[in-house]
């Protein structure tokens, strides 16, 4: 067989596999996250125009496009190879087609100059076409943040909730002392079973109920927050993004200065101190930018506190300390363990 038609016919049996890849996905996510068996959809393969093309709107997905450098190298690959894999879409109003898979590839396709695209119309109901749109994604695009992954589960949780099951808000999860889920299954009056949805998704997406409880958690951050926490994260941190998520949109408007000011990043000592003199849900802005001075004040101060000097009984430590030729050896190890110990605690 010539070189050429060899290519040709594994590229075809590459596109193939990946398509039914990317769809057998989304059947297992739904059948062990729904614990119902997936219907089959009508699917029809077509080409179709870009303009009649409308992004995912079922459900806030969250998903960033790529980066124009890689929108770039995609559209170039696409001008060279073709599409390997058809998008997935379904019908919605006024003859346009909603993406559920295949945003980037759209837009690559727009870059390149393409008119149309081959794409897969599946006739599926919102909680299928959640599932679709979520799933391939968060297997295996690797570099997704906690944010986008924080709206993915919580567009499939949503979907379990309204199909019937129940799961934990986000907002029933804030505060230390809230009284704790029971993670088992129940028992329904008939007999069948009701599972907890984020436990299925944790399992199906081999992750733990606790990523995605904080995951979700973290998408309640306006949109300021999430912005800095993404991308300059020397600033807010995961630990104090997670204690601001406990604020109502209104009162996190105080943290965007506090996070915003070059050399005084926000870290767990200052947010604890916050939301001592400032319990969440919601505070006042100049009640809160006080705290933050207090705490602000109060870590300069021990900064410029003199060292102080710690002494011991070198009688107690004589059999030891006489292996050692110098203070500063003696120093350098107690410093190695004072590290570790503070590490364990």
């Amino acid at each position: 067989m010539p070189k050429a038609n060899m290519n040709d016919m594994l590229k075809r049996r590459m596109t193939a596999t990946q398509q039914a890849s990317e769809l057998q996905t989304s059947d297992e996510a739904y059948n062990q996250i729904f614990r119902e068996k997936v219907p089959a959809p009508a699917v029809e393969l077509c080409e179709l125009p870009l303009d009649k093309l409308v992004s995912f709107h079922t459900a806030k997905i969250g998903f960033r496009p790529y980066p124009q450098a890689k929108l770039e190298a995609l559209a170039e690959q696409l001008q060279e190879d073709g599409l390997f894999v058809r998008i997935i879409t379904r019908k919605a109003s006024a003859g346009n087609y909603e993406v559920l898979s295949g945003h980037n590839r759209v837009a690559a396709a727009m870059l390149a100059g393409w008119r149309t695209i081959p794409a897969e119309v599946v006739d599926v109901d919102d909680a299928r076409a959640i599932v679709i749109a979520t799933s391939t994604n968060l297997i295996q695009r690797q570099g997704l943040s906690i944010i986008e992954r924080g709206f993915a589960y919580k567009a499939l949780l949503d979907a379990k909730n309204r199909h019937g099951q129940w799961y934990i808000d986000a907002a029933e999860t804030l505060g230390e002392n809230r009284q704790k889920f029971d993670e088992c299954s129940a028992q329904t009056a008939d007999g069948r079973q009701r599972y907890n949805a984020r436990k299925l998704v944790a399992e199906f997406f081999g992750v733990t109920e606790y990523e995605i409880r904080k995951a979700v958690k973290l998408t309640q951050l306006i949109p300021e927050l999430s912005d800095i926490l993404e991308n300059t994260p020397k600033q807010l941190n995961l630990a104090c993004a997670d204690l601001i998520a406990d604020y109502d949109a209104a009162s996190q408007q105080a943290f965007i200065e506090m996070c915003s000011i070059e050399g005084y990043p926000m870290n767990k000592a200052i947010m604890q101190h916050i939301v001592c003199k400032c319990p969440p849900p919601t505070a006042g802005r100049q009640e809160m930018y006080a705290a933050w001075r207090e705490a602000r004040n109060a870590a300069e101060k021990r900064m410029m506190a003199p060292p102080r000097k710690i002494s011991f009984d070198r009688k107690q430590f004589a059999p030891y300390l006489e292996k050692f030729s110098s203070d500063q050896e003696i120093e350098k190890l107690f410093l190695e363990f004072l590290r570790e110990r503070a590490k364990v605690s």
